[in-house]
């Protein structure tokens, strides 16, 4: 049968969680996971102006990082979470900057890449679409053997490589025809 590796990216200014798994037939299995920092955690009182200067940086850090993963993991395909519109405008933005810089590395290595949103991840994995982080740590943990929960971004990431596993269609690929999504729950 044939392999395919999924890279799965949560993209963030500070933190981007990435995951690595095979799907061979329907049987998924874990490869790698981790993250990649741009920031030292060290918050300033000029932290706007600071944040401006430095994102080219860590723009590029991203960039530089998930090539490296993908030079190491050599995925098939990628799948890549949406942003979510959320009260802070100026943060979507950024957080828009960073998702741009981690499909830039995916399609300057050629690869094919696939968009989620939160909504559609939590679905896929956890059967809600507004499941909390300690569920989809648990369920990732669960889904793939691991002895331990991943850390929460290279959780979503994988859940992200998971949901894309599964067509974007949820554990079991059910047939979504004729429903929608309420409340995080398939409803006719």
């Amino acid at each position: 049968m044939l392999t395919t590796r999924i890279l799965g990216i949560d993209p963030g200014l500070r933190l981007t969680g990435f995951g690595v798994i095979d799907k061979v037939g329907e049987k998924i299995t874990y490869i790698a996971s981790g993250t990649i920092k741009t920031a030292s955690g060290k918050r300033s009182l000029i932290e706007g102006a600071q944040e401006r200067e430095e994102l080219p940086a860590r723009l590029k850090i991203i960039l530089e990082g998930l090539f490296e993963v993908i030079d190491t993991y050599q995925p098939n395909q990628v799948a890549v979470e949406k942003v979510f519109v959320n009260v802070n405008p100026q943060s979507t933005l950024l957080l828009g900057q960073a998702r741009g810089a981690a499909i830039s590395a995916a399609v300057i290595r050629n690869l094919t890449v696939a968009e989620y949103t939160a909504l559609q991840v939590k679905q896929a994995v956890v059967g809600n679409g507004h499941a909390q982080k300690e569920q989809v740590q648990e369920m990732v943990k669960c889904l793939l053997s691991l002895p331990v929960a991943p850390k929460p971004d290279s959780a979503d990431a994988l859940a992200c490589a998971i949901c894309h596993a599964h067509g974007g269609q949820g554990l079991g690929k059910m047939a979504t025809a004729g429903y929608r999504v309420r409340g995080g729950r398939l409803v006719g």
